[in-house]
């Protein structure tokens, strides 16, 4: 079940559709969920990963922050490299 408010504008428009085809306004309300989710998945799918995304890094911060662990894992087991 799903009730949906629509702008009095669009409501007219939906309820002269169906009276004039003789179908009813949830049929093409259904029509137009099923036509469209896929795409409507597609970008607020996409969207909501990248609101979550972490921090980005750079190829040079990256490449800064391994020498870093490596420098320090040669020291750790006392390498002199």
């Amino acid at each position: 079940m799903l009730s949906i408010r629509l702008k009095p504008a669009l409501e007219r428009r939906l309820s002269r559709l169906a009276r004039q085809t003789g179908r009813t306004k949830t049929f093409y309300a259904t029509k137009l969920i099923e036509e469209n989710i896929e795409d409507l998945e597609d970008r607020y799918l996409a969207e909501a990963r990248l609101e979550k995304r972490s921090k980005a890094y750079s190829s040079a911060e990256v490449r800064r922050t391994v020498t870093s662990i490596r420098t320090r894992r040669r020291q750790l087991r006392g390498d002199q490299d």
